[in-house]
């Protein structure tokens, strides 16, 4: 494949890679199989493995599927030509193992999640980001605190983006004015045409993408977007970024019916990630529209208590109806006897 950073700075689908389970809550490696060949068959640019979509249990040494589940999905896009990132979390002992194993299996980057330092100083954060960049190629993460993530300001960013090994960050606060500061601090930097910005905003996906982020003589864009909300219905996320991107390459004036367009993704969002009880649902509401199109047996969480909330089936329901455009079903039932082979 073309080297992967070129990849990341001309924007692709990234889908957050969730985890196939049996009935018992074992690794279903034959479902987990099918789901990475969904993806590729998509066209999906890379894939996220190993992140939140994935599960952070896994990591969990009674249950010990990190590696499993790593190779797993390496292993199956071994041949196909897409970035392959790692989640990496944990303290600094925990994150480098983990960078040591990403690198070893073959993939090309780790999405840097800084959740476990919460109270980690600025210099902190800094000397833990930078031990490991010096193992593999680092995506940063600004994820919202609600799901475990923690504020990271301005300054932060800043220093974070002089990393030389930083090729791209995933912004996923949620947050408009948080959102500012990661794309400030890579525009100041001077590392606008290094570094490449995804949107994890799964609130406003399409707005993030038709954007044009201006300060002073410096312009830049979020070019794709690492997503559990690309997780289902990849198809349609690939055209939806095929059709941003030849907005921007010829530079045209934005359709209204695509502002319309971005309302019924967030709006389709809302239903999987369900914010209205601070996103609890989430991994179950991605892995039901999966089970429903037959990617996955079950819904089941490797945590038994993690389960849709109350009312959420039913606005799955609702935005299948009436967005069946968003959805990619006929797709999916032409070939799901391929992938489950």
């Amino acid at each position: 494949m073309e080297n992967f950073r070129d990849v990341l700075r001309r924007g692709v689908v990234i889908p957050a890679h969730p985890l196939a389970l049996t009935a018992e809550r074992r690794l279903d490696e034959r479902r987990q199989r099918a789901l990475t060949r969904y993806y590729l068959a998509a066209g999906a640019g890379g894939i996220a493995v190993g992140v939140h979509t994935t599960q952070f249990e896994i990591r969990d040494p009674k249950i010990g599927l990190l590696r499993p589940v790593l190779e797993l999905a390496a292993d199956t896009a071994r041949d196909a030509a897409i970035v392959r990132i790692a989640g990496i979390c944990g303290p600094t002992s925990q994150a480098t193992a983990e960078a040591r194993l990403a690198h070893d299996l073959g993939y090309h980057a780790g999405l840097l999640s800084l959740g476990a330092l919460r109270d980690a100083s600025l210099d902190q954060l800094i000397t833990h980001s930078q031990a490991v960049a010096e193992i593999l190629p680092v995506m940063g993460f600004y994820l919202q605190p609600s799901v475990g993530g923690r504020l990271l300001d301005y300054a932060f960013w800043r220093r974070f983006v002089e990393i030389p090994n930083v090729v791209a960050i995933k912004i996923a606060p949620f947050n408009r004015y948080q959102t500012l500061d990661v794309v400030r601090a890579v525009a100041e930097s001077g590392r606008a045409a290094d570094i490449a910005l995804y949107t994890g905003n799964d609130d406003t996906i399409v707005t993030d993408l038709l954007t044009t982020f201006r300060f002073g003589d410096t312009s830049l864009r979020i070019v794709g977007g690492l997503l559990g909300h690309w997780a289902v219905w990849t198809r349609r996320a690939v055209e939806l970024l095929h059709r941003i991107h030849s907005i921007v390459e010829r530079n045209c004036t934005i359709p209204s019916n695509l502002l319309t367009h971005a309302a019924q993704v967030t709006d389709s969002n809302a239903a999987l990630f369900d914010p209205q009880h601070s996103f609890a649902g989430c991994i179950p509401g991605i892995n039901e529209v999966l089970r429903r199109q037959g990617l996955l047996a079950g819904r089941w969480c490797l945590n038994p208590n993690e389960n849709l909330s109350p009312g959420q089936a039913e606005d799955i329901d609702r935005v299948c109806t009436t967005y069946p455009h968003l959805t990619d079903g006929a797709f999916v039932k032409e070939h799901l006897s391929q992938w489950l082979l």
